[in-house]
């Protein structure tokens, strides 16, 4: 589904500042304080508090009340710097790698189907449209620069190296112990209308999706409803979308029970971005019969390797690092790195 919400995790770095005195003297004061440094970079306070407010307000928008919220991310704050310092680590990684350019086409690449999909002409106009919705575009692209950062690296340095490395014999021999892998799952085949919120009243576009969903129901034409509403909606391939049944969220499992093909599911608010409405095209059951097929083999390897490898990556990463941790968090942080706790690890 689509998401324009802004991110949980803001990337901005604020270092140390200092302001010249009044009276003749020069004194400096300082405004911020280095809680990681990893290598070159930093993890600052003011960096972590930012993050801790972004999850907090998150909760608060999910219906948890302000206390609770504040008082779920002070326990995970250890957890917090220790996912920052991994972040930085990677994006280090990446620029090691030459992947700068790559990775800045990928977030251009994400407003330029944004913009298709709103059907915005400029960006300013798109920019335009998130400040509607009280998103920032530069909060939102560098929330995508970092998770295209760790994306690439991953997959280039990890999920390519699983998926390619096992041999034909490999491929068997796995294929054998796990034929319950690979059975016929069921699925179900849906088309879309999707009305946006965008800029929009959302009680206007909740009675008009109420409306669409009363013209469908007496035969309307999906498809001309379905571009009127959404000129920049694609599918697969501008095809109906298959989806595996047992990989469904709760909401869109809920909302296709029993809908039988050729029926249009009732509106369903998708993440606060809009409203969805579903036609089933076609419904396939679960076989027992396996089948072997070389890519959801390796997948399925790949897949399970996954955790242990990207552990053991980063893990090496910050064992080839210089990382130093202050005083007062380094006994919260030290334990969820498996670091060592009596000193620092210098560079090697």
């Amino acid at each position: 589904m689509r998401n324009l919400k802004p991110a949980v995790f803001a990337v901005f770095v604020l270092f140390t500042m200092s302001f010249a005195a009044v009276a003749q003297e020069t004194q400096t004061r300082v405004v911020d304080e280095v809680v990681a440094q990893v290598n070159d970079g930093v993890i600052t306070l003011s960096r972590i508090k930012r993050e801790k407010k972004s999850i907090v307000d998150t909760y608060v928008q999910e219906g948890k009340k302000p206390e609770e919220a504040q008082k779920m991310v002070n326990e995970k704050e250890g957890e917090l710097v220790a996912n920052l310092i991994n972040e930085e680590l990677l994006i280090q990684k990446a620029k090691e790698m030459g992947l700068d350019s790559e990775i800045e086409a990928t977030v251009n690449q994400h407003f330029v189907e944004i913009m298709k999909q709103y059907n915005l002409k400029t960006l300013y106009a798109l920019y335009a449209e998130m400040g509607k919705n009280g998103v920032d575009p530069q909060e939102l692209r560098e929330n995508w620069r970092k998770q295209a950062t760790r994306d690439k690296v991953i997959q280039r340095e990890i999920q390519s190296k699983l998926y390619w490395g096992p041999n034909g014999t490999q491929l068997k021999d796995y294929f054998d112990k796990h034929k319950e892998k690979f059975t016929k799952p069921e699925t179900v085949t849906v088309s879309e209308v999707f009305l946006s919120f965008a800029g929009r009243d959302e009680a206007a576009v909740r009675e008009k999706a109420k409306q669409i969903y009363a013209q469908l129901k007496a035969g309307a034409d999906f498809a001309k409803i379905a571009k009127e509403n959404d000129p920049g909606v694609v599918t697969q391939g501008g095809k109906p979308e298959k989806l595996r049944v047992s990989e469904m969220v709760e909401k869109l499992a809920t909302n296709l029970r029993g809908v039988k093909v050729g029926e249009v599911a009732s509106p369903f608010e998708a993440d606060q971005i809009g409203i969805v409405i579903l036609r089933v095209d076609e419904r396939e059951q679960a076989s027992s019969d396996s089948q072997f097929d070389e890519n959801a083999v390796r997948m399925a390897m790949m897949t399970e390797s996954m955790p242990n490898a990207q552990k053991k990556f980063l893990t090496k990463l910050r064992d080839d690092a210089y990382i130093k941790i202050s005083d007062s968090y380094r006994p919260i942080v030290n334990p969820i790195l498996n670091a060592e706790t009596s000193k620092d690890k210098p560079v090697k």
